[in-house]
């Protein structure tokens, strides 16, 4: 019962603290334009500025997910649970204070590194302390409520201003350092730190072994629709609502906002189902089927209206709901030596990658136009991470307490 108990409250700190990571991940995308604006910037200055701070958060949280995985192997999980809330909530609240452009790009940076840490840890500590069969229980609560974050983001910037949006998210992180006490490592870390001899954390391992690299790979590849989907479809979709004639403009808050509720209403399905049908790799079949008729609606159906975008984001991010699954296939493909290292990694290269998706996008907008770019730079994300789930092994139930050996 004690145990239950512990099991528990963890779930309830990961799933909090992957709450507030969302709602710092996606906050930037809210008030970007008045921030800017703020700082007197407008027209395409703006947009340069938008970009730019973007992929600096990115990069922040390609370098974090190395850091923090690496630490969560070396360190501990707890550790990196803590230390990473506590780094983007700082940032974040200082973020509320800048005065130039310089500021605010040191400041997204430091942010993207604290936001890579938190999901990794949290489905790594519950993967290792929940029973085997039924784990996916506890990763699916995690993002389940932690996607509802972003739905408090849009709300509370459409509410506050720029600085209070920013103020607001940084104090929830640090409101939630309080639970700390709730949280403990896990039995199958506590055991691999007690073999001296095994190496952990171990990053450059995952290039040094043709299977690990293959599997690695392909546990990445599995998660580029959620971010073509989001980096593309739903951030973009004021361009395909002027691609298709509308005159009244689509608000990309609303557009986020209604997309994480249906992520977080796929999540929740998708762990559920893969629970019933004893089996991460079908229900991921499924998500990607849905995935590739929702994409095409989306794009070619040009009755439309700003309540049918609404809806459109809401079911791609259903449709794209299946993060829980796909970090917790990740968690489950490697050993307890190694397994903060890609559970951390795994996800923050998926975001990472929505870079040279957008990029791919611009290039090939100017060919053929943005209804025929989205759908071609969505085709390859849909096919790789079909094959990429073909290739990996179904890991539901699967034995976490073992090493992986040089």
């Amino acid at each position: 019962m004690e145990q239950n108990k512990r099991v528990a409250l963890l779930i309830i700190v990961a799933a909090l603290g992957y709450f507030v990571d969302i709602y710092d991940l996606i906050v930037f995308n809210v008030v970007k334009n008045e921030s800017l604006q703020a700082l007197g910037f407008s027209g395409e200055a703006l947009k340069e500025k938008e970009i730019l701070l973007f992929n600096l958060q990115m990069t922040g949280m390609l370098l974090g997910g190395i850091i923090w995985g690496i630490l969560g192997d070396k360190k501990g999980r707890v550790s990196v649970l803590f230390g990473s809330i506590f780094l983007y909530s700082i940032a974040n609240i200082v973020n509320a204070f800048v005065v130039n452009i310089n500021q605010y790009a040191i400041m997204r940076f430091i942010a993207g590194i604290g936001l890579a840490g938190e999901l990794g840890a949290g489905i790594t500590l519950v993967a290792e302390n929940m029973p085997k069969e039924k784990r996916g229980y506890g990763t699916m609560i995690i993002v389940t409520f932690g996607a509802l974050g972003a739905v408090v983001a849009g709300l509370v910037g459409k509410s506050f201003g720029w600085q209070s949006t920013y103020i607001v998210g940084g104090c929830l992180g640090l409101g939630l350092l309080l639970m700390r006490a709730g949280a403990y490592e896990s039995g199958m870390y506590q055991n691999l730190v007690q073999h001296g001899n095994i190496k952990r954390g171990n990053f450059f391992s995952l290039f040094q072994r043709w299977d690990l690299f293959l599997k690695y790979l392909a546990c990445i590849l599995i998660g580029l629709p959620i971010w073509y989907a989001i980096g593309v479809l739903v951030n973009l979709s004021n361009r395909f609502a002027e691609a298709h004639g509308m005159v009244e403009k689509v608000n990309i808050a609303d557009s986020v906002m209604y997309a994480y509720l249906g992520l977080s209403l796929g999540d929740l399905l998708s762990g559920l189902l893969s629970q019933l049908l004893k089996s991460r790799k079908k229900v991921v079949f499924i998500y990607l089927g849905l995935s590739l008729i929702l994409m095409l609606v989306f794009l070619y159906n040009s009755n439309v209206g700003v309540e049918y975008y609404k809806w459109m984001c809401f079911g791609l991010g259903f449709a794209t709901g299946y993060w829980a699954l796909f970090v917790t296939i990740a968690s489950e493909q490697f050993g307890t030596n190694i397994r903060s290292t890609v559970t951390n990694t795994v996800p923050n290269f998926v975001r990472g990658a929505v870079v040279p998706i957008t990029l791919s996008f611009a290039a090939l907008s100017k060919s053929y136009g943005v209804i025929d770019a989205a759908l071609w730079v969505g085709l390859v994300c849909l096919g790789l991470a079909f094959f990429a789930t073909l290739y990996i092994k179904d890991s539901f139930s699967k034995d976490l307490n073992y090493f992986e050996l040089d």
